[in-house]
């Protein structure tokens, strides 16, 4: 063993690095498995004369590898900063300050939203992008020749037989309605849900994008009025845009509710902004799902986060969410 141990040290001058030395002292000095650990302790098995002339051979060994590593560690100390002088490499310089990514305001804005109606009772459901007219359309009870529908204002999608319209006409959904459209025929009332998602629609200009996101919300059972859907519909925004947020109701139509009504928001200080479109569901909708709008009635309302988000931040222009510029994103 003593050879072995002698050849290791011999080997410590050809170390080309710290950890190389690191390593060969590991295999030396280690308290378990080192070479000079265990041979020292094979001294208990020698006789008294044996065990003096061996432990004066091992201590002069382990002598001369600490001496030996103690060596090597300081010239290998001076190598690595003689490099560093002949490089010019100022190492008292700042490192660039670290960059920490975060979720876009969008997506981190339809969690806060799930969250505030989670607590409410309502179940969240996610439908497809890609929609046909009958369920963007035609069981929502839109007339067939309603303006909405005009290929000016919806990304229709061509057919695969031909490009003319049809009920199974595909087409980028225009609103998240098709999802409640689909709650319904899966669930049985009573029943409650939001439907957050992307929708698209021909139409840019400072608050308007031909892409942006909606959240819709539905709630059916025997005894809904609208003074329910008023009532959670102060509430969410007050949770969602400040509790000073200041806002007006106003009638409006829509072809799958009745009554009908809008909201405006004060936006910016001046004027107002509409966020959301909502009313009484259509006995004729409740009866494309196949629910008795004898028994059953509800609300549904929609928001456009987006716009939401623009009231909240002060927001000046919708195209800001989505030109990537970090100057605008490094802020929220």
């Amino acid at each position: 063993m003593s050879s072995d141990i002698s050849a290791l040290i011999d080997h410590i001058s050809s170390c080309k690095s710290l950890e190389d030395l690191k390593t060969i002292e590991h295999v030396l000095f280690s308290r378990k498995s080192g070479l000079l650990t265990l041979a020292f302790k094979q001294l208990n098995t020698l006789s008294p004369k044996e065990k003096k002339i061996k432990a004066k051979e091992l201590n002069a060994l382990k002598k001369r590898a600490q001496e030996t590593g103690n060596g090597m560690r300081e010239a290998l100390k001076k190598r690595v900063t003689d490099a560093a002088e002949h490089n010019v490499l100022d190492i008292t310089l700042d490192l660039p300050e670290e960059e920490h990514g975060h979720l876009h305001l969008i997506p981190e804005y339809i969690a806060q939203v799930e969250d505030v109606f989670g607590r409410l009772g309502f179940d969240v459901a996610y439908g497809n992008e890609i929609e046909t007219e009958e369920t963007n359309f035609d069981l929502l009870n839109f007339p067939k020749d309603h303006p909405a529908r005009d290929s000016q204002g919806i990304f229709y999608l061509c057919n695969k037989e031909r490009g003319t319209q049809s009920a199974q006409q595909p087409l980028l959904r225009a609103h998240t309605s098709p999802v409640q459209i689909h709650y319904m025929r899966t669930h049985t009332p009573p029943l409650r849900m939001i439907c957050p998602g992307k929708v698209y629609r021909k139409d840019a200009d400072a608050t308007h994008s031909p892409m942006f996101h909606q959240f819709e919300a539905l709630m059916i059972d025997t005894d809904i009025s609208l003074a329910h859907m008023k009532s959670i519909m102060e509430t969410a925004m007050r949770e969602l845009m400040g509790s000073d947020v200041e806002f007006r109701w106003r009638t409006g139509y829509f072809p799958f509710v009745e009554p009908g009504l809008e909201v405006d928001v004060r936006w910016r200080g001046a004027g107002w902004l509409e966020i959301a479109g909502c009313g009484m569901v259509h006995p004729n909708v409740l009866e494309h799902c196949d629910i008795d709008p004898k028994k059953w009635q509800g609300f549904a309302f929609g928001f456009g986060i987006e716009r939401m988000l623009m009231i909240k931040h002060h927001i000046p222009d919708i195209r800001l969410f989505t030109e990537g510029d970090l100057r605008f994103l490094r802020q929220f």
